[in-house]
């Protein structure tokens, strides 16, 4: 999962920003000056600018038609001067839509929202930019078994036919740029986050003359691990940081019990009724750690989270009683995703690596899968080879079955040099999803990069409460240089509810 926000946090940001205000259409891409398009939001002390930009669905093709791409531009609140720039966020998935979600975005921004202003652009295929429908049902995919997931990804191929091939990262880019050359602004500042950190540098390669920096927090490279190795084994030290930080378990004992209850599932998955019911399974526990239990972490730091949850549920576990894994299923899964998995699973598919050739049938493909599977440990982290990838739902075997895109140049394949502007990547240090190991991986592609990991945090950093992330942000937005980053040090640790035997 590649995701922005998920759960209450983003409702409490909401709360903080939303209100009644005045909002403008920009009249250049509407037959009338004087109305405001139904779907542009309202942030309390802002002028909101909203239209759209209409592009072909593949380039080339005209038969396949085309998709209205929506965006908002929060204006800045010192509006009687000129803007000291323009930030250009996305907040993941792929899939995720950020125009219903104005609110949110100008509290992450809240530091550098008085200068700058604010560009929101739907990516094609989600909110009001096309939200496209290939026939996958959010909770059926979210909860299904493995061979549910992949018949949903097969159907949605079938479905999509030809114009699948306008589901890509390379087309979103080109997408935001028709957008920035609409509006006549020279140069944006990319904030990735999550999937943006995919996207951005993908717009930075494509359009380099319009990059004035760029932020990228949750991040992970192109050419990520298709086994996503290094996921499997933040899983484990996130588990030793925050028993050692909480000392409310031990971090090795906590690994274990991790083993013996994955191990357990992979041959009697329990019985989950709620919030879903479901099969909680080896694949399902990887998922639901290494995704939900990461996300928002260090948020709200003095409230129990599903992952402070977790040491105590598999101690118990570990011994017989699933009642705490129970409970944190339930933790983890409470919060609602934003993604549209149709849109989710069409881009992930397109542009993500596989382990086998897009052009072999489809028995093929699994072959060589299985074959790649075989040739690694048997274990990955705590999990066995094949439950860590069964609980991938943008990896493993997830795109065996997609029709594909005939000759398709994946982000991965391209060579485009980077642009030598100013990056600034961060991690949050208890991050599964994108953990340290590939924020540096991302780090290391730019010429002039610093790398921050913010511990105690999970995905994303941004959200930690004290100010710290966004001082750090806004700092580097305006100078284009990281100043001094000793405040991370004091984020303090997330709560843990202790084991006892």
């Amino acid at each position: 999962m590649r995701v922005f926000v998920r759960s209450a946090v983003s409702v409490a940001l909401a709360a903080a920003v939303v209100g009644g205000v005045i909002t403008g259409c920009d009249s250049a891409d509407s037959g009338s000056a004087a109305k405001t398009p139904d779907w542009c939001p309202t942030v309390a002390g802002h002028t909101v600018d909203c239209g759209v930009v209409q592009r072909p669905l593949v380039a080339g093709q005209p038969g396949l038609g085309t998709v209205d791409v929506g965006y908002a531009m929060v204006r800045r609140t010192e509006i009687g001067k000129p803007a000291a720039g323009t930030v250009l966020p996305n907040p993941g998935g792929p899939g995720v839509p950020l125009i219903s979600h104005a609110a949110e975005a100008v509290a992450v921004a809240q530091e550098l929202i008085s200068d700058h202003d604010l560009l929101l652009i739907d990516a094609r295929g989600t909110g009001v930019s096309g939200p496209m429908n290939c026939g996958v049902d959010n909770d059926r995919f979210e909860y299904g078994t493995r061979e549910e997931q992949l018949a949903a990804v097969e159907s949605c191929g079938k479905q999509l036919g030809a114009r699948a091939a306008g589901y890509t990262t390379a087309a979103t880019a080109d997408d935001f740029d028709a957008v920035r050359e609409h509006l006549g602004i020279d140069k944006v500042v990319p904030y990735g986050i999550s999937y943006g950190t995919y996207l951005m540098p993908v717009y930075a390669q494509r359009h380099p003359d319009h990059v004035q920096s760029m932020v990228l927090t949750g991040a992970y490279p192109a050419d990520f691990d298709r086994l996503q190795r290094p996921n499997a084994e933040a899983v484990s030290l996130t588990l030793q940081r925050v028993c050692e930080r909480s000392r409310a378990c031990d971090g090795p004992t906590a690994v274990a019990d991790l083993t013996t209850v994955a191990t357990r599932l992979r041959a009697h998955p329990v019985e989950i009724q709620q919030p879903h019911p479901m099969q909680l399974d080896e694949g399902k526990l990887a998922n639901l750690i290494f995704e939900a239990a990461s996300t928002n972490v260090g948020a709200q730091p003095k409230e129990l989270t599903a992952l402070g949850l977790l040491p105590s549920a598999l101690h118990a576990g570990a011994r017989g009683d699933d009642s705490g894994l129970k409970e944190f299923v339930q933790s983890a899964m409470s919060g609602t995703g934003y993604e549209n998995m149709n849109a989710y699973i069409t881009v992930a598919c397109n542009d993500y690596a596989t382990l086998w050739s897009m052009n072999a049938p489809v028995p093929q493909r699994q072959q060589q899968f299985d074959a790649a599977l075989a040739k690694v440990p048997a274990t990955l982290g705590a999990f066995s080879a094949r439950g860590w990838e069964d609980g991938q739902r943008d990896g493993g075997d997830i795109c065996v079955r997609w029709p594909g895109i005939a000759n398709h140049e994946r982000p991965d394949q391209v060579r485009t040099a980077m642009p030598e502007v100013p990056v600034l990547v961060l991690s949050g240090d208890l991050d599964a999803i994108t953990p340290d190991a590939n924020g540096k991986l991302v780090a290391a592609k730019f010429a002039r990069s610093t790398f921050v990991s913010v511990p105690n945090t999970g995905h994303v950093p941004d959200l930690e409460p004290s100010g710290c992330v966004a001082s750090v942000i806004a700092g580097f937005v305006r100078t284009g240089a990281v100043g001094s980053t000793e405040c991370v040090a004091t984020v303090p640790p997330i709560v843990v509810r202790p084991v006892t035997n």
